[in-house]
């Protein structure tokens, strides 16, 4: 944290970078990040190479600020919650911190910050915040409430415990607005990801005796319904609530016809271990991966099936 600090306050121009597709917790803690860094009267940008951010998460302090491109004068970059190089969207020429809470974080920066026992980097945030006496305002706390109750599975996920509800009630002591982040985090939807979800649900697969849910979703189905990739996310979670799903996996082609893919599980299958043998990563109940060659959708299920029926 000391580390972390120095560099800190050496730096002239600094630019927070949050993944590429990101959620709450990504955006959260770059936003509480964000403020932190005004507070000490730094120069501060905040990078996100994807163009289409999900709107439902614009309630976030700063999102406003978030830009695509990565600016030359940069002195100093700090990811948050990018748990590979690659996620970050771009090469860093600058030094890099990287603050994460993925077990399968790579350690990419030239100073690391990981903690893969905290639930998310929020968490992290709200503990280095508290240790070091910054002041946690409105809007720090509200965007590290938003991804603390995001990264729960809004406090369903068996991470919680009792520390995870201390954070959130200080948090909410220190004037988060939880109304608005439970709104728009856990409620909020879009014509599109309706229209989405609807397709996904219909052409749901079940696999193995039921205990896989299996979806496909092509560009086209993305074209069509005008959704984003974050919207993805609720029916590949919902599907968990099938008495015997084990594990949810979700295949999305993109623009280029690479494959997205995204693993859930409920159950005592740890999904990280098949995102990490694709070059992805994250948790064991939550993990994504890439396949970087164009490859059709029937060829990449029947590989990653291969290997989910192997771990069950």
């Amino acid at each position: 944290m000391n580390e972390i600090l120095q560099k800190i306050q050496k730096a002239e121009h600094i630019v927070l970078i949050s993944h590429v597709n990101p959620d709450a917790d990504s955006l959260g803690s770059t936003s509480a990040m964000y403020t932190f860094l005004l507070q000490n009267h730094k120069k501060v940008s905040w990078f996100c190479k994807t163009h289409n951010i999900n709107q439902k998460l614009s309630f976030l302090p700063w999102f406003e600020k978030i830009k695509p491109a990565f600016p030359n004068s940069a002195d100093l970059a700090i990811s948050l919650d990018c748990a590979s190089k690659e996620r970050l969207g771009v090469h860093v020429e600058c030094e890099l911190i990287n603050i994460d809470h993925h077990v399968t974080n790579t350690n990419y920066g030239d100073l690391n910050f990981v903690q893969p026992e905290l639930i998310s980097t929020t968490a992290m945030l709200y503990d280095f915040f508290k240790a070091n006496n910054a002041k946690i305002n409105k809007k720090m706390a509200t965007s590290l409430y938003a991804g603390i109750l995001d990264d729960s599975d809004a406090f369903l996920s068996q991470s919680v415990d009792g520390m995870t509800f201390a954070t959130v009630c200080e948090l909410i002591e220190l004037g988060a607005d939880f109304q608005l982040c439970n709104k728009k985090v856990l409620k909020s939807v879009s014509l599109a990801a309706i229209r989405l979800k609807y397709v996904m649900f219909k052409n749901m697969t079940l696999e193995q005796d039921a205990r896989i849910a299996l979806f496909c979703v092509s560009h086209e189905d993305m074209r069509a319904s005008g959704a984003v990739a974050e919207d993805c996310k609720a029916p590949l979670e919902e599907s968990l609530y099938l008495p015997s799903v084990e594990v949810a996996l979700l295949l999305r082609q993109k623009k280029d016809f690479t494959i997205k893919g995204s693993l859930r599980s409920g159950f005592d299958v740890d999904v990280s271990k098949i995102a990490v043998k694709f070059g992805g990563g994250g948790h064991a109940r939550r993990a994504g991966f890439e396949i970087d060659e164009v490859i059709s959708l029937d060829e990449a299920k029947i590989k990653i099936l291969n290997l989910l029926k192997k771990e069950l």
